[in-house]
């Protein structure tokens, strides 16, 4: 996304099923490349990962 992917704004790369299509090719973004998962991003199921990067959407939404 050019100028960047808005806050709540699905990335236009994911697949159907959430996937990034850039994985692992040249064009992904830095910003993407440089995401450093963690235990406390990740949690122990796909529902709380989802959660907390929504809350730094939230957080990092400049409305």
């Amino acid at each position: 996304m050019p100028g960047g992917k808005p806050a709540g704004i699905p990335c236009v790369h994911l697949t159907p099923d959430f996937r990034c299509e850039l994985f692992g090719r040249p064009e992904r973004p830095p910003f993407c490349s440089s995401l450093q998962p963690s235990a406390e991003m990740c949690g122990a199921d796909r529902e709380y990962a989802l959660a907390y990067l929504a809350r730094l959407e939230h957080l990092t939404d400049p409305k």
